[in-house]
This record gives structure tokens, sequence and C-alpha cells, in this order.
């Protein structure tokens, strides 16, 4: 392990879902995704789930990633969490 994953709890390269929630609309999943993508590059269709709130106004959109790094995962949420569409990033 390199020294830039040891404060990390977590095992590199691992499965890593990361569940954004926004408000629904159409382009709420293709934002989710670009976001991930800018970091982990092209996510298969298959890593991709998408689950609407009860009364619809929300969306979820799940991304599992392999992820190499700490920093990684660091920016993913960095972007995610910046992002004025992104209400919840877990």
């Amino acid at each position: 392990m390199s020294d830039s994953n040891k404060d990390s709890l977590l095992e590199f390269p691992c499965e890593f879902p990361i569940k954004m929630m926004g408000r629904a609309s159409d382009e709420f999943r293709e934002i989710a995704v670009a976001l991930v993508e800018r970091h982990a590059g092209k996510v298969p269709e298959g890593a991709i789930s998408i689950s609407p709130s009860r009364n619809g106004n929300f969306v979820s959109v799940t991304v599992t990633i392999v992820a190499e790094s700490q920093q990684q995962l660091d920016g993913i949420y960095l972007d995610l969490t910046s992002h004025e569409e992104v209400l919840v990033a877990l």
C-alpha cells in the first residue's frame, strides 16, 4: 500500500458505490455520471442505477466505480458537493 493510502480504511483498488441525489430532471443523470467519469473514466451502463423518490420530485443516482485511491474519491466528492445540481453526495 502506498503512503497516500495509509490513512484510508479502504484497500485500493476496490469497488466503491457513489450515491448522488438531486431534483428529478432529464439532465441530472447525465450531470451526475459526468462528474464521476471526470475522475474514474468511462463507467459502464450496468454500474449506474437510478431511483426516483416516492413523490417523483427527486432522484438518486448510484455509480459504482473501481476506486484507485483515496485522492481519487476525495476529488470526486469535492466536484459533487460543489455542483449546484447535486443536493447530497454519499
